[in-house]
């Protein structure tokens, strides 16, 4: 196959050209493996940041939505639009990006990987125990990350009863909190 005047060539020939032009600088075989050993690594870093930005922008998305659904009413036992009860709403919107997590609150004790308060990025989320027992029952996705400052979306069965953004330091969730939990790696 021959490419004549192809911008692939171009780009080959052009990705190729730092690699060569530090190689014949070189005054010796070292020298000339140090130099591409170190293109090599930062070729690997600048495909590491770029997967940072992809997982902060599927975080960014996923929170987004939510937020879009801000003011839609609690629906015990809802799964849409038409009304969410906590698990509900988490389920949703984390089925938007096809990323499978449980339908019920109870299911997420031993689900995704714990992390500690002071870690939480937006979009992990965060279990507490229920108001009138001592089990999981209440769940919300972080939407800022501050450890126990942090702000939570959820669909509350409270006051409000709707899709709504909470503070971790309310003394109603600090006292009920369990645990945060890690999906999105």
């Amino acid at each position: 196959m021959i490419f004549k005047n192809s911008s692939f060539l171009k780009s080959v020939m052009i990705a190729s050209l730092p690699l060569y032009v530090l190689s014949s600088f070189t005054s010796s075989r070292e020298d000339e493996v140090l130099s591409k050993k170190i293109i090599i690594e930062n070729t690997f870093a600048a495909k590491s940041e770029s997967t940072v930005s992809i997982e902060e922008d599927l975080r960014t998305a996923l929170l987004n939505f939510g937020k879009s659904l801000l003011g839609t009413r609690y629906v015990y036992g809802g799964t849409s639009k038409k009304g969410f009860d906590c698990s509900g709403f988490v389920y949703f919107v984390f089925k938007n990006f096809k990323i499978s997590v449980p339908r019920s609150t109870s299911q997420f004790k031993n689900f995704g990987t714990e992390i500690p308060i002071n870690e939480v990025k937006k979009g992990d989320i965060l279990l507490f125990l229920s108001p009138t027992r001592n089990a999981i029952g209440h769940i919300g996705i972080v939407s800022n990350a501050d450890g126990m400052q942090s702000k939570f979306i959820h669909s509350s069965s409270g006051k409000q009863m709707q899709v709504m953004i909470s503070s971790l330091s309310h003394k109603s969730y600090t006292r009920r909190f369990v645990k945060a939990i890690r999906v999105l790696q």
